[in-house]
């Protein structure tokens, strides 16, 4: 599967009012002039004014209220002494916490650029196609490469190139299609570089991460590392095994770190250099952009050590042949109405699913509560127990909602 957004201001004039002065008029006559007898007025004594005495007051009372203030501050402090300090460690926990630091991740880069391989798959001594990986371990002499199954998938040889520009054939040690990891190795008495595996579950969405690999053609971008941060984890993404169909959902982190051909298989890693994924897919679709996935390294890991220690891939069954219920003529053909779920086509005789009761034409709908929307999704959710183990499955018989118990085979 390649699965590849003024009014500007007036300045407005003050206005001016003419204002009229009248001159009051009377009327003009002539009038006699009569002497006024001359009296003596006592000047009054002035009093004194009480601004100055109340100024005084208020004065007086804030420096009063001032130094009741200081001496409760003071005696504060005195009885305990570790408040300061105590405001000063937390303001410092909050700014170590949104600390944003944007230095360069070189010295990250090149903690794990040389465990990191060219991978070159040969059909019948023809390059087919490249990919990439990395050393995950050593044992003795033998070290041990992850890359991805689709990677390798086809070829009658394999070799991987060093970073000193050395190439050697290399031993496939297994791959599972549905996990998509596939183990290579190589016996040598070169000194090589072993990756350091980090923990997905430890990451935050917004941590940075940065991927290395060989996009596109080997010879011109070979170890080539892209930077982005961790945009999801857990995303629930389906995927196509059998390269016509989707038929299998993938758990997987998501990040924008720019991820192209010939990535697949290479690392993904948190700041500190450390792999926390397997690049494994984009989207690629129009108007999608800076959508890449990576398998968990716990996951990716864990498949890998099965593999190498010759443990085969065993997972469950139910002995049924599947369609999408989605699916218009599939649901015409069956005589069921069309909606999700995974539709029984076919079912072998003596099943698991034959003994618990299940019939051609049911619609299966949820596994132990979990839903199930589509074949994909049935077989994720299925792949998650073992053989032996019980489930719970809903499916819908005539239109009506049934459950039953069913043992895995």
């Amino acid at each position: 599967m390649e699965s590849d957004n003024l009014n500007d201001n007036q300045v407005q004039q003050p206005v001016v009012e003419n204002v009229a002065l009248q001159q009051i008029q009377g009327e003009s006559a002539v009038q006699p002039v009569v002497e006024q007898p001359v009296v003596d007025v006592p000047v009054q004594p002035k009093k004194k004014s009480k601004t100055g005495v109340i100024v005084a007051a208020i004065v007086f009372s804030c420096l009063l209220f001032v130094m009741l203030g200081a001496g409760l501050v003071l005696m504060l402090f005195h009885f305990n002494p570790d408040l300061i300090s105590r405001d000063i460690t937390n303001v410092n926990k909050v700014e170590k916490e949104v600390t944003i630091s944007e230095n360069g991740i070189a010295d990250s880069v090149e903690k794990i650029y040389n465990s990191v391989v060219i991978v070159k798959n040969y059909k019948n001594s023809q390059l087919s196609s490249t990919g990439s990986g990395f050393i995950y371990k050593k044992s003795e002499n033998r070290y041990y490469i992850i890359t991805n199954y689709h990677v390798i998938q086809g070829g009658t040889e394999i070799s991987v190139v060093f970073t000193n520009k050395s190439e050697k054939y290399v031993k496939v040690e297994g791959g599972d299609k549905y996990s998509d990891i596939a183990v290579l190795s190589i016996d040598t008495d070169m000194d090589l570089e072993v990756a350091e595996l980090g923990s997905s579950t430890d990451m935050r969405v917004g941590d940075t991460v940065f991927a290395l690999g060989t996009p596109l053609d080997s010879n011109i971008y070979s170890w080539t590392v892209t930077r982005g941060i961790l945009s999801g984890k857990d995303r629930e993404v389906e995927v196509s095994t059998n390269g016509y169909s989707t038929d299998w959902v993938m758990l997987v982190l998501q990040t924008d770190a720019a991820i192209n051909s010939g990535n697949s298989g290479g690392p993904l890693c948190n700041g500190a250099g450390q792999v926390i994924g397997v690049t494994n897919m984009k989207l690629v679709t129009s108007g999608v952009e800076g959508m890449g996935f990576a398998i968990p390294i716990e996951s990716a890991e864990s498949y890998a050590n099965d593999i190498v220690s010759g443990k085969e891939v065993s997972r469950p069954k139910i002995g049924v042949s599947m369609s999408d219920a989605s699916s218009e003529p599939v649901a015409e053909k069956y005589g069921v109405k069309a909606r999700e779920g995974a539709l029984i086509t076919d079912m072998e005789k003596g099943s698991p699913a034959d003994k618990a009761g299940l019939k051609v034409g049911d619609i299966l709908i949820a596994m132990n509560d979990e839903e199930i929307t589509s074949t994909a999704s049935l077989r994720y959710r299925l792949y998650k127990y073992k053989s032996g183990d019980t489930v719970d499955i809903k499916f819908i018989r005539d239109a009506k909602e049934y459950s039953t118990k069913l043992k895995l085979g």
